[in-house]
């Protein structure tokens, strides 16, 4: 149920000039998923009746993919990079009036747990006009600092450079979150003061705002790491150790055992029954999801994959987007899947490729064979028939049909429909002739002789 009180704004506006990438900071990704997906995610545990995205005019695919979110996303543009509190301003019109909160926050806090973003429109809704994330900074160096009044309620933010050394001391810092009553948003909104220095509109004055209209301020605390920004490559992969830590955590206490956990990656999106093992040094990508009782071995690889119950995958197992494995399938030893129905049953037990195909329940196909599925131009498709066996160092040059039941010989380059129950065979016929070893390595001696 959407609850129609609540909208998020999340400020994705900067450049993210430290991380020294042409891609936009918010684009970048941790467990499989961009920094902006994170926060969007986060923001939808709320079922908030909208959710606003500020981007840069330039940011086009900063938009583009926020639009792709959902249909409560919605993008505005903050036309001059002014602060805080004008990119806050740039959505005025897309935030209704009268009862409600508005929640902001930025783009890139992607180790934000909904239950904060919950708190801090509870404090809203039980009397607050404001709310302030902050945290308890092991080294409040460059920070803002929450200052309290003498009866610990909150009465402004203050930046590093503006602050008093007594204020300096403080370790309870802005965490970057806040919460507004809609019943004064616009008004807090539109008060903001041009800061003589920079020009610029800054949200942290919004607390001082309204404790000036007598209004009520108040402050939840969350651990440092949650309200953690990321502002440079080395942020990028300590969210990226936070994320897998939770992961892996959720995934331990949901009854899949991980042989060794720290080695294991997961993606954000990543689903996984019970009874499932996971061995070491095994990377999910993007859009896996696993049934009951699967084992995955050591050093796979897995994207774009569902897998049913009681599957084995691996070791040493590549499986692309598009894999479906049926139930009790099975992928050996240095396989590789792409866009493939593996049915019930059937086996790729090691050295394969399979693409653009269909594995018919309980067909077997041997070592060594592949799908010729792309001629330089066009993929095409190679369907293997239920209970078919294709046998060892197979080439089946698509489009081809396999039936059902039938058998290709070892070695074989099939580019021909095989009927159903047939065996095709296109080796050439082999030929011995006798002693011919014994007299090629004569021959090779005596002439090695004679040369030397």
């Amino acid at each position: 149920m959407t609850n129609n009180d609540t909208t998020i704004l999340i400020l994705a506006a900067g450049k993210g000039t430290r991380m020294k990438s042409s891609l936009p900071k918010v684009l970048h990704e941790a467990a499989g998923m961009p920094l902006l997906g994170h926060v969007v995610e986060i923001s939808k545990s709320v079922k908030p009746s909208g959710v606003v995205v500020v981007v840069a005019p330039t940011m086009g695919d900063v938009a583009g993919y926020a639009n792709s979110l959902g249909e409560i996303v919605q993008t505005c543009i903050q036309n001059e990079p002014r602060g805080t509190g004008d990119a806050a301003r740039a959505a005025l019109d897309l935030v209704p009036h009268g009862a409600g909160t508005v929640v902001f926050f930025n783009g890139d806090t992607a180790l934000m747990k909904p239950e904060t973003i919950t708190e801090l429109c509870a404090s809203c809704e039980a009397g607050a006009a404001v709310s302030v994330l902050g945290f308890e900074a092991a080294d409040p160096t460059n920070y803002g600092r929450l200052v309290l009044n003498e009866s610990g309620e909150l009465v402004g933010i203050v930046e590093e450079k503006d602050a008093s050394e007594e204020q300096r001391k403080y370790k309870l810092c802005n965490g970057g979150a806040m919460a507004i009553s809609r019943e004064y948003f616009h008004e807090l909104l539109n008060s903001l003061n041009e800061s003589p220095a920079s020009g610029e509109f800054y949200i942290t004055e919004v607390p001082e705002l309204a404790r000036a209209r007598g209004l009520k301020c108040t402050i939840i605390v969350r651990p440092e790491e949650e309200v953690f920004g990321v502002d440079s490559r080395s942020d990028l992969a300590f969210a990226e150790k936070v994320l897998q830590k939770r992961l892996r955590s959720k995934f331990l206490a949901n009854g899949v055992t991980l042989r060794d956990p720290k080695s294991i990656y997961f993606c954000a999106d990543t689903l996984i029954g019970k009874d499932v093992v996971i061995e070491p040094n095994v990377v999910f990508g993007p859009g896996v999801s696993i049934g009951d009782d699967v084992t995955v071995k050591a050093f796979s690889h897995i994207e774009g994959t569902t897998i049913a119950a009681g599957c084995s995958v691996g070791p040493f197992a590549r499986l692309r987007p598009g894999t479906q494995l049926g139930e009790g399938a099975k992928i050996g030893n240095f396989v590789e899947t792409k866009k493939a129905d593996i049915e019930a049953g059937a086996k790729v037990s090691h050295l394969t490729y399979i693409g653009d195909a269909r594995v018919g329940k309980d067909a077997n196909i041997g070592a060594g064979t592949i799908t010729c599925n792309y001629d330089g131009f066009n993929k095409h498709f190679t369907d293997i028939g239920a209970g078919a066996f294709v046998g060892s160092n197979s080439s089946l040059v698509a489009p081809v049909k396999i039936g059902d039941g039938a058998y290709v010989g070892s070695g074989s380059v099939v580019t021909k429909d095989v009927a159903p129950d047939a065996l095709a065979v296109t080796r050439a016929q082999q030929v011995e002739k006798s002693g011919w070893a014994a007299r090629f390595r004569k021959a090779q001696v005596a002439r090695k002789a004679k040369k030397d």
